[in-house]
């Protein structure tokens, strides 16, 4: 009974939030601001926008964990690690990504690199392999790309643009295509202290357009507040912490559907400052 439970709520939770290579949240920071992450310049940004990544100066990673609606066997991990070059030669990452339980799983894997044309505008674009595995049927595989761009309009007002699967891939033999994700949004910081999300999404050749939105309140040096909507065909409610311990980030998150109910998230990323790998080489 318990199995079928979870194959009903799973059948459910595919068709409304199925990963199909693309994960719901960027980590639980994305998670606590609605997902609204299109725009994120941080270590994040591997899971939302490469293009991001472009802004980063150290060598930085992230692991990601959540149970959605508390179901048994609806789990996601990610995990990414990022790598600036020197002299501002790019960034490469690493991402992945599970999705599932044992009956069901995706599974993604991407290489990313991003790179500044100019002071304020960036490029990123990542191949993916993704996999899904159902024991009883077997498994199948595709590969497809994404592509970013992030703009740094001024201090306070960023602008990004991603596109998931522009190529509207298949999964391996099946007639399904992989969906065409279109995100365009914007980082905006009034203050030191706040900071403002907001995206639009669509499926290229599906579905009306989602929006998403959150707030972000640095109470502390060390410590963020966070709360988020995300409105579509399925509307959650978000709220999320954040811990910052010099170069570990600590990001806890929760997120509300009205029929299925809660998600927790946790997050853990750390960073390795330019500085620290310059002294490592001098030794």
């Amino acid at each position: 009974m318990r199995t079928l439970y979870t194959l009903l709520l799973a059948s459910m939770a595919f068709g409304l939030f199925a990963q199909q290579g693309q994960p719901q949240s960027a980590a639980a920071r994305g998670a606590g601001l609605g997902n609204a992450a299109v725009a994120f310049t941080d270590i994040n940004a591997a899971y939302s926008n490469q293009a991001g990544l472009a802004f980063l100066e150290e060598l930085s990673f992230s692991a990601y964990g959540e149970r959605r609606f508390l179901a048994d066997g609806l789990n996601s991990f990610l995990f990414a690690a990022a790598y600036p070059l020197d002299n501002n030669q790019g960034t490469f990452a690493l991402s992945m990504n599970y999705f599932g339980f044992s009956d069901y799983n995706e599974q993604k894997i991407g290489l990313a690199y991003a790179r500044k044309l100019s002071e304020r505008f960036a490029l990123g674009v990542q191949l993916d392999y993704l996999g899904t595995r159902i024991p009883t049927y077997g498994s199948a595989n595709s590969f497809t790309f994404e592509l970013g761009l992030s703009a740094k309009i001024n201090e306070e007002l960023t602008i990004a643009a991603h596109v998931y699967n522009p190529v509207h891939a298949k999964l391996g033999q099946l007639d399904e295509r992989l969906p065409a994700l279109f995100n365009l949004g914007l980082a905006y910081q009034p203050s030191e202290k706040v900071g403002i999300y907001a995206a639009l999404e669509k499926d290229i050749y599906n579905q009306p357009f989602g929006a998403k939105a959150g707030v972000e309140y640095h109470a502390h040096k060390i410590f963020t507040v966070r709360a988020g909507m995300q409105v579509s065909d399925v509307s959650q409610l978000s709220f999320g912490l954040g811990l910052a311990l010099d170069e570990l980030q600590i990001d806890v998150a929760t997120a509300y559907h009205q029929v299925l109910g809660f998600t927790p998230s946790f997050a853990l990323s750390y960073r390795i400052a330019r500085s620290e790998k310059t002294d490592k080489k001098e030794e």
